[in-house]
């Protein structure tokens, strides 16, 4: 099962985290530099949970902003 929101879909994003060194020219410094690009992945926080999803009830990753506005149905039993 893929780390994807089985209500809207959202799943993780891929960046960059830069590092820099040296200080800032807006506190008396020659400026601050990039010394390393490095990958890095967004990713949202998916919760596994028991869903009611077309009648059956299924236990799927669902996104906690989904969780909160009640997109989901939860199982009573």
């Amino acid at each position: 099962m893929a780390k994807i929101c089985a209500i809207c879909g959202k799943r993780g994003l891929s960046g960059r985290k830069y590092s820099y060194r040296g200080l800032p020219k807006k506190k008396g410094g020659t400026g601050r530099k990039t010394t390393r690009v490095t990958k890095r992945k967004f990713l949202p926080n998916l919760q596994k949970i028991k869903i009611n999803l077309n009648g059956r009830i299924k236990r799927a990753y669902v996104c906690t902003s989904c969780i909160k506005e009640g997109r989901i149905q939860k199982p009573t039993i």
